[in-house]
């Protein structure tokens, strides 16, 4: 279900990564983890953002029903920054990202809808006992 590469050395709990994202989808993906250094290139390249974030997400616009939905790339040295921040822990975090990441994928867009995607993230992060910050910050 999950096509999962680390290029760092930040420990995932692979078990709790698979339990969330088969309560959003069975489709199968892809997730890599990344430092700021690659997800800037990526967000430079695919945004025109010159610099890094904690999370990209492409889904694949193929409509295939055994066809992997898309990819998510999130960053380790965002995941650690922001759990520090926010004073969780960086397993939280990175499920947090996944969440994000995640729900994009399956067609939410925050910047496109009337919250809806804000709604569903905040029930995930309900059901899965997350801390709020990334509603928090993602308001602002």
């Amino acid at each position: 279900m999950i096509d999962f590469e680390n290029q760092t050395n930040l420990e995932i709990n692979l078990e709790e990564i698979a339990k969330i994202a088969k309560f959003i989808t069975d489709k199968e993906f892809e997730l890599i983890v990344v430092d700021n250094k690659t997800i800037q290139e990526l967000n430079k390249e695919y945004r025109n953002i010159d610099k890094p974030t904690d999370v990209l997400s492409f889904p694949l616009d193929v409509a295939c029903e055994h066809m992997p939905i898309g990819s998510i790339i999130i960053s380790a040295d965002k995941v650690i920054e922001k759990a520090d921040e926010f004073g969780h822990s960086k397993d939280d975090e990175f499920k947090l990202l996944l969440i994000h990441g995640l729900l994009h994928l399956t067609g939410y867009d925050h910047e496109t809808d009337n919250g809806e995607m804000r709604e569903k993230e905040e029930e995930l992060i309900k059901q899965f006992n997350l801390p709020e910050s990334l509603i928090v910050r993602t308001e602002s």
